[in-house]
């Protein structure tokens, strides 16, 4: 069985539990992804299968990507992703992944894309402390020294510099799955997953 399937995420909420606690969920919104593309050890050197989710008109579509739909016959989409699988000659392009995967599903690993937060300093970005903040300080939220003036006279790999932050591909791990509507094709995971609002996640069973 393929394990993953990729959605867009909406947003937060809470649900009330039986016993009437409130649970913080985000709800992602996976509509069936299509197998486009089959790949096997003997073709391509691995297995895997390719799935397409979002849907965009034809006439939108390039025409690389038009042939590579064309050829495999199957309808265009707007994004597409590589799954993994064990042995790939179990399934065939147009099979679709559907939320009713996750119905009995207690965790799952959930990886997306984090939020940009543009250039950042060290203290927001690292937690650096800063120095005093009176007005007779000449130093209050630069990084402080980098380096060495003698051996070995350079500024050492790794580092923590001032630089982009966020924009990074984030998985968080065994989140609980509370409930999956399968009419609707959501599926709430008690709390927060990375992104915002309509980004693209990918829901992995553990």
């Amino acid at each position: 069985m393929i394990d993953a399937i990729y959605g867009t995420k909406l947003g937060m909420t809470q649900v009330f539990t039986e016993d009437d606690k409130v649970v913080p969920v985000t709800v992602v919104q996976a509509a069936p992804n299509t197998v486009c593309q089959v790949k096997t050890a003997e073709t391509d050197g691995y297995d895997a299968v390719q799935l397409g989710f979002g849907a965009i008109k034809a006439k939108k579509v390039n025409r690389p990507m038009a042939g590579h739909f064309g050829k495999l016959g199957v309808e265009p989409v707007r994004h597409l992703r590589e799954v993994r699988v064990d042995d790939a000659s179990e399934y065939k392009a147009g099979d679709t992944v559907t939320v009713a995967n996750f119905a009995d599903t207690k965790l799952v690993d959930v990886t997306g894309t984090s939020k940009g937060k543009g250039f950042a300093g060290v203290m927001k970005r690292y937690g650096f402390a800063g120095g005093p903040g009176g007005h007779g300080a000449h130093f209050h939220r630069a990084p402080g020294s980098v380096g060495m003036c003698a051996t070995p006279s350079r500024v050492l790999k790794g580092l923590r510099l001032p630089g982009r932050m966020g924009c990074d591909t984030v998985t968080v791990k065994n989140l609980e799955v509370v409930r999956v509507d399968e009419e609707q094709n959501l599926i709430l995971i008690k709390g927060a997953l990375p992104g915002g609002k309509n980004a693209t996640v990918r829901v992995r069973l553990v």
